[in-house]
Parts: C-alpha cells; sequence; structure tokens
C-alpha cells in the first residue's frame, strides 16, 4: 500500500481483508453499525439505494416470470412453529433412517428455526394466550394461506414473492450484510400441479440467477447440496456461492425443490382433472441483502468500493472545476451535462462542494461511482468532459453525442469487471490432488461418487465444507476421488461464511 493509501486510513484488501471488509463498509456509507443492538445495522441512504437497485432488477426478473408480490405479516403464531418443526423433525428422522416420510409420526422433537426466532409474549402489560416470533422465513405463514387459495388445476401455478425483513437470533460474530440479526430479504413461493413442473420451476429459478449475477458482474458456484447440508424440509437444495477474495465462499442465495412434503403437511391440496384431490408440489427461492456483501468484497479494492453500473447509486458524477474570478460557469455547465444524462435514464449527481477537486475524488473513489465526469473551463472550450473510470484509465468525452458516449464507457466498466471476477475465479478453483497438502485461499474441486464417510474424511483432513455437486458436471467421466469408482460428478469444496 502506498503512503497516500495508508495516510487515509484504509487497510489493505489483500492482506488484511477481515479489516479492509467492514472499513469499507462504513467508510463509503452503506451503514452505520452503531445502533444499540448487535447484528442490526442502519441503512444509510448511499447503501439503502443501492439495495433497492439489486431489489428493482429481481423485480424485473420476477415480473418477466409471472410472479405476484405479496406482503405476508411479521408475526407467526407459536402453533404454526410447532407445526414447521414437527415436519423438519420428522423429515429430518425419515432421511437419517431412509424411510419414507409418510410412515413416521411427528414428534416432540426440535427443529427448524426454535432456536433462532425472537418472541413476543406480551401486548401492553398482558400476556399473550398463544406467544407470536419474528419471522426467519415465511413457509408457515403463507402455507397456512395457500389451501385457502389453491382449489383447483385452474388456480395453478401459485407463483408469489416478497421482500421483508426477517429475524434470525443469530449467535455467531455479526458482520455487515453477511451475518447479521435484521436479513433484508427476497422470497419466492410456488405451488404446482406435480414433481415435474416444481422441477421446471427450479430451472427457471437458475436461469434468474444467471441474469441477475450478470448484471452484478457476480460469477457463482451453483451447487446442489449434499444431504446432510439439506434443508430438512426439502427433497433438494441447490446453493449459489459467490466467491470472497480471501477464496471463502458466501452463500448469496439458495434455491429449495419440496416436492408434496410441506402440502401433506399443510393440507395443500386441489382438484385434478379427475376430479380427485391431489397434494401440490412446492418451490421456494430466496436471496438477502449478502448479495451487497459479496459485491463490496469482489469488486472493491484499496481505495474503496466499485460498484457494478447497473446498481450503482451514482453511475456518473460530475465534478465541475471551481476557479476563483473565472469567467467560465463550469456548475452551470455540469447541471446542464446533468440535466441531458439524466433525461437519457442515467444516475447522476453534480458535485458543487467548494472543497479541493482531491477531497472529492477521494469521496467518490471511496463509494466506487463508475465514471466521474471532470468539467474546467478548458474542458467547456473543448465542448468536452474529462473522464475518470473507477476501474482505472481517463479520456475526453465530447459532449455532443455525451450520453452514447458514457454508456459506452459504463457498458464497458461492466465487462472489465466480469473479466477480474471470472480471472480470481480461475485461479481460486482448482483441482483437489492431495488431502494433506490443501491451501489457504483455494476452493477446490474433485470428482467425487464416495459414501458419507469418504466426505467425513475429506472435510476433516482438509477442513474444507462440501458445497456439493455443481450443476456444472463434468463432460467426461473421471475417478472418483476416493473410490476410483468412474463418475461425471464435480464436487465443490471450500472455506465458508
Amino acid at each position: 500500500m502506498g503512503k497516500g493509501k495508508a495516510k487515509r486510513g484504509i487497510p489493505s484488501k489483500v492482506d488484511d481483508f477481515n479489516a479492509w471488509y467492514p472499513f469499507i463498509v462504513e467508510a463509503a456509507e452503506l451503514v452505520d453499525k452503531r445502533y444499540p443492538i448487535k447484528g442490526m445495522d442502519v441503512w444509510r441512504p448511499y447503501g439503502w439505494r443501492a439495495m433497492k437497485l439489486i431489489d428493482s432488477l429481481t423485480h424485473s426478473e420476477m415480473e418477466r416470470t409471472d410472479h405476484e408480490e405479496v406482503n405476508f405479516p411479521l408475526l407467526i403464531p407459536e402453533n404454526l412453529l410447532d407445526k414447521e418443526n414437527a415436519l423438519v423433525a420428522r423429515l429430518k428422522r425419515a432421511r437419517e433412517e431412509g424411510v419414507d416420510p409418510d410412515d413416521l409420526r411427528d414428534e416432540e422433537e426440535e427443529g427448524g428455526f426454535k432456536k433462532e426466532v425472537y418472541w413476543v409474549k406480551h401486548a401492553g402489560e398482558n400476556e399473550l394466550d398463544i406467544p407470536m416470533f419474528l419471522r426467519p422465513t415465511s413457509e408457515t405463514a403463507m402455507y397456512t394461506m395457500f389451501p385457502l387459495w389453491i382449489r383447483s388445476h385452474k388456480d395453478l401455478p401459485l407463483k408469489v414473492y416478497q421482500m421483508v425483513n426477517t429475524f434470525r437470533y443469530e449467535t455467531k460474530q455479526t458482520r455487515s450484510f453477511i451475518r447479521v440479526r435484521e436479513i433484508h430479504f427476497f422470497e419466492a413461493h410456488t405451488a404446482h400441479a406435480d414433481e415435474e413442473c416444481a422441477t421446471r420451476q427450479i430451472q427457471q429459478d437458475l436461469e434468474i440467477v444467471d441474469n441477475l449475477m450478470h448484471d452484478l458482474c457476480l460469477p457463482v458456484i451453483k451447487a446442489r447440496r449434499p444431504v446432510w447440508d439439506t434443508f430438512p424440509g426439502a427433497w433438494y437444495t441447490i446453493g449459489i456461492d459467490a466467491i470472497m477474495p480471501n477464496g471463502r465462499t458466501l452463500q448469496v442465495a439458495s434455491c429449495h425443490h419440496y416436492r408434496d412434503q410441506w402440502a401433506k403437511a399443510f393440507d395443500l391440496t386441489y382438484e385434478n382433472l379427475n376430479a380427485e384431490q391431489q397434494h401440490c408440489h412446492q418451490t421456494t427461492y430466496g436471496m438477502s441483502e449478502r448479495l451487497l456483501g459479496a459485491i463490496v468484497g469482489m469488486h472493491g479494492d484499496d481505495n474503496g468500493l466499485i460498484m457494478p453500473p447497473a446498481i450503482a447509486p451514482y453511475q456518473v458524477v460530475i465534478c465541475p472545476m471551481i476557479r476563483k474570478n473565472s469567467e467560465v460557469d463550469t456548475i452551470a455547465k455540469s447541471e446542464e451535462v446533468a440535466a441531458i444524462l439524466k433525461s437519457a435514464g442515467l444516475r447522476v449527481k453534480v458535485d458543487k462542494r467548494d472543497i479541493h477537486a482531491g477531497q472529492k475524488y477521494f469521496d467518490w473513489e471511496i463509494k466506487g461511482v463508475p465514471l466521474r465526469l471532470d468539467i474546467g473551463p478548458r474542458d467547456i472550450e473543448n465542448n468536452s468532459a474529462f473522464a475518470a473510470r473507477r476501474t482505472g484509465g481517463k479520456e475526453p468525452l465530447p459532449l455532443d453525442n455525451i450520453v452514447q458516449e458514457c454508456n459506452r464507457v459504463l457498458s464497458e466498466i461492466s465487462d472489465e469487471l466480469r473479466t477480474r471476477a471470472a480471472a480470481h475465479t480461475e485461479n481460486v478453483v482448482i483441482p483437489l490432488t492431495d488431502l494433506e497438502s490443501v491451501e489457504d485461499g483455494k476452493i477446490y474441486e474433485v470428482p467425487f461418487d464416495g459414501t458419507d464417510a469418504h466426505a467425513e474424511t475429506i472435510e476433516r483432513t482438509t477442513g474444507l465444507s462440501f458445497l456439493g455437486d455443481s450443476t456444472d458436471a463434468y463432460g467426461e467421466e473421471k475417478p472418483c476421488f476416493m473410490s476410483g469408482k468412474m463418475t461425471t460428478r464435480r464436487v465443490i469444496l471450500a472455506k465458508t461464511y
């Protein structure tokens, strides 16, 4: 790190990511962590705008795929949690014993979210007859209502989503966006006529993931979680993991295929074409503010954030060069250029503060604004603006076609971020060749078709976790790392957040 950066107090991202990340999150004014409840940060305007822009991309994908937005109550009565816990405990036991869940009865064993929820037990001075809890997610709340909405095959598929805050009593060390107790959460819930229809929904969910991650310039690993890491209420889970700079993975989204297991517990049936009652098959798809944490981690550098143009609160900042006694009104010209760019749909800020230009540059650099335009008397004389890219590189842009030029540069910045992120991923993900020589900061792939005992041996020896089977299998069969059995299964191993 150069002397200038050290004076600014920014830790080195490469040398100390664990110090760099919380520093940048606050210095860039995304959140303020000083609220007096641990793990519940205050979103500042700049951070909230970035999150809402991510939400906007998600809204567009939901509209495209015919999901409808709902908004369910925050509070859920305790008896619904008991119902969920009984179901989850039974499914977990069935999986462990290798039997059909329908052959087992519900038991009083704890499962699900019981140890993670926040309870509401009083209303004013009155103790509630039925305690309530703040939603950790919304399966129980939604699936209580679905049977009232679904009667016939004509009501299917039902595809709804909401963007809400969820609450989990996180006992580990909290970290902004990555591990918090109040979570900005997206969840889509669907109900279908049969397993095949629900499976097509999972495929559509993964297509939505690809579209969103392209805009966020984030490469991700999509892996079907191993049985022991699948939500007990699901038939299978696909986790979507971003890769952080220190080689750890961060789960930013997940899809669950439930088959008809929840429908049986909540009596969710419909009348099919043969006038028979049949259980629905269900899926969920969830994402959280961890997406913003992944963007901070993947794209930032020792000078601050680098915001992908698709979700940058300001895509362009214009800095008029203010000269005392100058006959040229650079502020007026900057406002004129900003109005042209705004009318074309770009998010623009004119920094009119009467401070040293270097301070302005530092402020917008740490916030990660993709493109800065400097406009001084000489630039106006040349009918141009001097452009500085947050990813590096400077050039004059002609004002006569400033909209096209800014859009071109922003598109090139997005491509550069994708190229950098892809290169990082390629360097980090490597084949596992030896259990005894696992490097820090690396993610491993391995052909694997072994037993749970084999998997446990690998995890215990390497200290890595099984992310599961990559959705991109090997093109040709390879011998399993442990058993030698030929397989195309490409299993991913990593240290996780």
